[in-house]
């Protein structure tokens, strides 16, 4: 039997609730496609940091190295000062284990669900791949006369060839293997950043020769947000830079239905990649029962298409798809008609 060793992050405010689903449903898809899993609780997060003042060491980060894949709930305390948990935790994994893709799928399952009007399922269906690694993300700045009414502070965005390419290529290989328009668009801004985005715009270029099969084009990343509105259907896969890819793909949760349906991996081709419902810890609905658990479950899908159990990874997304079809009345917190265990519960059954 195929063993995989999962490392289980639930994280803070509602990430343990929607994580017990998650890991619900795994339970359920190993015992239907004949894998088993072997899952480690880690509780990193808020709570260890205002006990202890530990955020992620680089020991911990070399033991998450050693699994298969990582399952994270959500990371965000309101007790802790915005920043400390995001940079200490979230992007120091990121940076550590050189999750370079970002990848994040925008895809409607139940037009009723959408807040555009006239659009269809068969209308929003993209794929966005968001450079990971690099960029304004970097940390890479400095404050001159600081405090002072000269004040200046620089943010650098660092971008290195070998970061761009790597993240060309990969969306190049993943449009392919998507295999449905074949269709890459890079989405920069080429005409006010003019030294970052001229790597990105030659990289692009060059890379692209080598696969004649793949149309590509170009839009400018205010152009972009307004097609996500008026034609999403013009989109296959977006590739882009860490802070446009942050900006538009929660653009893009909100026309596929909103956050509680919105999951990504940050992916190292390479090595062990994450996987995370993007709506964040929603501290408030803490312990209600009312949170949405999907995107999460489908993370979880996410993760099982990574480690290679395809077959259970198409069964997870086809439950889902179903109940969000025929059984939620929204897609928003507490207002499901279901509380967070009754979804999961569904997406097990129509497993």
């Amino acid at each position: 039997m195929r063993i995989h060793k999962i490392a289980v992050i639930p994280g803070d405010g509602t990430g343990p609730e929607v994580i017990r689903e998650g890991l619900k449903v795994m339970e359920a898809a190993s015992k239907k496609f004949g894998f088993g899993y072997e899952k480690t609780v880690f509780d990193y997060g808020g709570e260890r940091y205002l006990k202890t003042g530990r955020i992620l060491t680089e020991k911990e980060i070399k033991g998450l190295a050693k699994f298969d894949a990582i399952y994270l709930g959500a990371i965000g305390h309101p007790d802790v000062k915005p920043g400390i948990l995001e940079q200490g935790i979230l992007l120091k994994t990121r940076f550590g284990l050189d999750q370079y893709i970002n990848l994040r799928p925008v895809k409607l399952y139940n037009a009723a669900f959408c807040p555009l009007k006239d659009k269809t399922e068969e209308d929003i269906d993209f794929v966005v791949v968001r450079e990971n690694s690099e960029g304004l993300y970097k940390g890479l700045g400095e404050f001159k006369n600081k405090g002072t009414k000269r004040e200046v502070a620089i943010q650098i965005s660092h971008n290195t060839r070998k970061g761009v390419e790597r993240c060309i290529r990969y969306a190049f290989e993943y449009t392919k293997r998507r295999n449905k328009r074949k269709k890459l668009t890079l989405c920069g801004k080429t005409n006010v950043l003019t030294y970052a985005w001229d790597l990105w715009q030659r990289t692009f270029d060059e890379v692209a020769r080598q696969y004649p099969d793949i149309t590509t084009d170009y839009a400018h990343v205010d152009a972009t947000t307004m097609w996500f509105v008026k034609n999403p259907e013009w989109f296959d896969t977006i590739v882009t830079d860490n802070m446009f890819g942050d900006i538009i793909t929660d653009l893009g949760a909100m026309i596929q239905g909103g956050m509680g349906i919105a999951a990504g991996g940050n992916i190292n081709p390479e090595g062990v990649s994450m996987f995370e419902p993007i709506g964040g810890s929603a501290p408030k609905y803490t312990g209600k029962n009312v949170i949405n658990p999907l995107a999460a479950i489908c993370a979880l899908g996410m993760l099982l298409e990574n480690v290679g159990e395809i077959g259970a990874a198409n069964a997870v997304e086809t439950s889902v798809i179903k109940i969000v079809k025929t059984r939620l009345k929204s897609l928003s917190a507490g207002k499901m008609g279901y509380s967070t265990q009754e979804v999961g519960d569904l997406v097990v059954e129509n497993l």
